[in-house]
């Protein structure tokens, strides 16, 4: 169990890292890992993915706001996008838990690595022109977009970094407000999938101890403590590294681990 906890504890560390660095939220890290991790615990296999998910959401909720204040510290939180992106983001992430709840883990497993590579190969390939540059987006428009990468999100147990950021570089932000805004988005979808997830697991049979519902504290505990301390110095990396570099380890790190959950299911 020792050893568990501490790969745990390295998972927050990597979390927190990627999460200031690229506004992901560190899901794309946290949930193929916590599989491993949950399958060698020997939990039952048609919870492992539910599980996995929530408790995903429920650490990003702590490294979403450690890196949205990093990032505001420095200057490059535009909030008046961040808010009204939020209530289609709460929306879509309880509707993503309950839409979860009635898929198998397998599937989940799937569509998780197939999305990954597909955002990865976006941002390494695509040449998609900018969209109409505006100073202030609509706010009908960041509501919309918000519910849908809300239900996305709370689907995949992810911050929604993936989706938001290539939306905001289409609208012509800089690679550096989008991560910002994104580590921003990914508090609400955190707190209002988690929510969901808790709730929609209550009924489930055969969880393991010191689970309620589809969160299990102590990976909860360990791996958001340390993302809390580690994020902000991704935030601050975020700032020191040229954009196009920025831009090519967001599309590998997708890569990497849509590949890997594609092998794995």
């Amino acid at each position: 169990m020792v050893e568990i906890v501490v790969v745990y504890l390295l998972l927050g560390a990597l979390a927190g890292l990627v999460a200031g660095l690229l506004g992901v939220g560190g899901g794309v890290v946290i949930v193929p890992v916590l599989v491993v991790l949950f399958q060698a615990q020997g939990f039952d296999s048609a919870n492992i993915m539910h599980l996995a998910l929530g408790t995903s959401l429920a650490t990003i909720a702590i490294t979403s706001l450690s890196s949205m204040m990093a990032h505001h510290r420095l200057g490059s939180l535009h909030w008046h996008t961040a808010l009204w992106l939020a209530p289609g983001l709460v929306v879509g992430a309880l509707l993503g838990a309950l839409l979860a709840d009635q898929m198998a883990s397998v599937t989940l497993q799937r569509l998780f690595g197939l999305f990954e590579v597909a955002v990865a190969l976006y941002m390494l390939l695509g040449k998609v022109a900018k969209g109409v540059v505006e100073r202030v987006i609509a706010v009908s428009e960041l509501m919309t977009v918000g519910l849908f990468v809300g239900t996305l999100s709370s689907l995949l147990g992810i911050g929604g970094g993936s989706m938001t950021v290539p939306y905001l570089s289409w609208r012509g932000r800089s690679m550096r407000e989008a991560v910002a805004v994104s580590s921003a988005a990914g508090f609400p979808i955190a707190i209002a999938g988690g929510v969901g997830y808790l709730f929609t697991g209550l009924d489930a049979t055969s969880l393991p101890s010191f689970a309620t519902g589809y969160l299990y504290w102590p990976a909860f505990i360990a791996i958001g403590s340390i993302s809390l301390l580690v994020a902000p110095h991704g935030a601050r990396l975020a700032h020191r590294l040229p954009v196009a570099r920025l831009k090519q380890l967001f599309a590998v790190v997708l890569l990497l681990i849509g590949l890997a959950m594609l092998l794995k299911a």
